[in-house]
């Protein structure tokens, strides 16, 4: 079961500018200078993408909700000290992967997740009509999410942001502070395990459904 099975859910880490329209550092200058429809620019062609990663780790409507309103707030109060060598999408990333990373912990420690009721898939009023199948896809990506969950952290986070969110695995190195080479290595033992843990969970799949014929 390839994990990148669900193409809506994987938003593109940056996209070619439009005649005319902005570079990321030209709105950030603006930023900077005071220009608040500026900013408002800046998280208008981020938010979206940012919410993705906030998704596709933590599997919760309302918690990646939440934790992109707070990168974003981090983001405005940390812009005049902005790098230019680095590019801002991979700031804001690392960010939002940091903020999850932190609920998906506080979470862990204050109750124990059950991993049958991880958020469904969002509707598609933002973002058009649902495909044919829909119900069924839905359901599939239910159910690749509660895998993914299972998996541990550091491979969790390195596959999300890869099959989910559609980011190279240079991009990645640079959003959570590894090697490239390291990032590979993890993505390789994160497939292994969620290639393990879905056959697991087919073969239990299969056992229920024998026991219902009996």
């Amino acid at each position: 079961m390839p994990i990148a099975s669900s193409p809506r859910l994987r938003p593109r880490a940056e996209s070619p500018l439009a005649p005319g329209e902005r570079t990321d550092g030209e709105i950030i200058r603006d930023c900077q200078a005071g220009d608040e429809s500026a900013f408002a620019e800046l998280v208008e062609r981020f938010h979206g993408r940012a919410y993705w990663v906030a998704y596709g780790l933590l599997s919760d409507q309302e918690e990646a909700k939440d934790v992109t309103q707070d990168a974003f707030l981090r983001v405005y109060r940390a812009l005049d000290r902005f790098d230019f060598n680095q590019n801002f999408y991979t700031w804001l990333y690392r960010i939002v992967v940091n903020l999850s990373i932190d609920r998906i912990r506080k979470v862990s420690k204050a109750r124990s997740v059950a991993l049958d009721d991880v958020g469904e898939p969002p509707a598609d009023g933002e973002l058009g009509s649902a495909p044919d199948g829909g119900l069924e896809q839905r359901e599939t990506a239910r159910e690749v999410r509660a895998v993914l969950q299972r998996l541990p952290e550091k491979y969790r986070t390195v596959m999300a942001l890869r099959e989910l969110n559609g980011l190279s695995c240079k991009e990645i190195a640079g959003i959570v502070g590894s090697s490239h080479a390291t990032v590979r290595w993890r993505l390789h033992m994160a497939r292994k395990y969620f290639k393990e843990e879905w056959e697991r969970r087919e073969s239990r799949s299969d056992r229920r459904e024998f026991d219902d014929e009996l």
